[in-house]
């Protein structure tokens, strides 16, 4: 058991290939925590007023989860998917051994966009598997009964929270809600004690056990709790993510997720030789309707090591 802990994750601006004029801010993966539950990286991008240009990349060994809060994402990959998603909607991606694909803001100009984008790693049993894509327009809900002030709202985007279910497929025991407060409310966050935990602030103020949080900071609340209290002055909107906790060492580098240096390098390796016009994809195969792929960046001149929690 990990046990009770209250822990900021500063999140901290990075680039992002392929944006360009997004605030773009990562609060995991964290030096000390690479995952939480099986959760192992969370950007949020926006809001701005942009022209969002992913072109195809490559993923190995994860979950992409991408939850749109304001504007329209085009998502196309390398298994013929072609998926508009929109406020309130879930695109799901399992690499598994291998898949690219890309994404777009739709329009040829500017426009307002801000999302959540998560990964989750993928245990042994599913990492080296099939990829695939699922697209869930109707995710279940559920009313928080209120300590103070009206209810409160979860929708409930991966796994199991309060006894309900979303229906997108894991592979892992996790969680991943979105929870609304209105103004003046205070209600108690149901948990699983054998799970750990941690509530991001993406709209709003909150309270979450007596420590105010920060817009964008994600609080880390370890394991051991049964529930948590959560108050709002004004309102907020707020990020629940967790699940078991991952006890496999990782190696993330770019956008793969596996266990040793070697992995990695046959990856980038496997993608760079399908960029190659007189090569047959194979591994990642293509995404329709583009003609250019992300290279993949230089690997360290050091030995890629697995990293597990310091925490």
């Amino acid at each position: 058991m990990i046990g009770q802990r209250r822990l900021i994750l500063e999140p901290r601006e990075v680039p992002l290939g392929g944006v360009r004029g997004m605030n773009v801010l990562r609060a995991l993966p964290h030096r000390n925590l690479p995952t939480i539950g099986a959760w192992c990286f969370l950007d949020r991008f926006g809001p701005a007023d942009t022209k969002m240009r992913v072109e195809p990349h490559p993923h190995i060994g994860l979950q992409t989860v991408t939850w749109p809060l304001v504007g329209e994402i085009r998502h196309r990959d390398s298994l013929g998917s072609d998926a508009d998603l929109r406020r309130g909607q879930l695109n799901l991606m399992t690499a598994g051994n291998g898949i690219s694909h890309s994404e777009y803001s739709i329009g040829d100009g500017p426009v307002p966009l801000d999302a959540l984008q998560f990964w989750v790693v993928l245990p042994d049993s599913a990492r080296h598997g099939a990829p695939g894509f699922e697209r869930h327009t109707a995710l279940p809900a559920l009313a928080i009964p209120a300590d103070e002030g009206a209810d409160a709202e979860a929708t409930v985007v991966l796994g199991e929270f309060a006894g309900v279910r979303s229906p997108a497929t894991v592979h892992t025991p996790i969680v991943g809600a979105e929870i609304v407060l209105s103004p003046g409310s205070r209600v108690h966050l149901p948990l699983r004690s054998g799970w750990e935990h941690a509530l991001m602030l993406v709209e709003g103020d909150a309270v979450v056990a007596e420590h105010p949080l920060e817009r964008n900071g994600l609080l880390y609340l370890g394991d051991s709790r049964d529930g948590v209290e959560v108050s709002s002055d004004e309102g907020a909107l707020l990020f629940l993510l967790g699940g078991e906790p991952f006890e496999d060492e990782i190696v993330m580098w770019w956008n793969f997720a596996g266990r040793t240096h070697e992995e990695i390098v046959a990856a980038r390796d496997a993608w760079e030789a399908e960029s190659s016009a007189a090569a047959e994809p194979a591994r990642f195969g293509i995404v329709g309707g583009h003609d250019i792929r992300i290279p993949a960046p230089p690997l360290p001149d050091v030995q890629l090591m697995p990293r597990g929690r310091r925490i």
